[in-house]
């Protein structure tokens, strides 16, 4: 991305800012969830989910969701 910041909306800047802010400290402070076990339930259907996306499944687009939820 070489998008100068005197070119990004307020809005590009915050999401950049958090998305940072977010990467530093899960660099500092380590992932949360490291060491805690899945539910089977929810392993199963996680590699149903992959079964599906290597068979060439596909979700709904993120501009659908977006749209869906009027996110943008």
């Amino acid at each position: 991305m070489a998008t100068k910041v005197s070119e990004m909306t307020t809005t590009e800047l915050k999401e950049m800012i958090e998305m940072i802010i977010e990467q530093k400290l899960i660099e500092l402070l380590g992932d949360p969830d490291e060491g805690l076990s899945l539910r089977k339930s929810v392993r199963e259907r996680l590699l149903r989910q992959k079964r599906a996306v290597a068979e060439g499944e596909r979700g709904v687009p993120l501009e659908e969701v977006v749209r869906q939820l009027r996110l943008g």
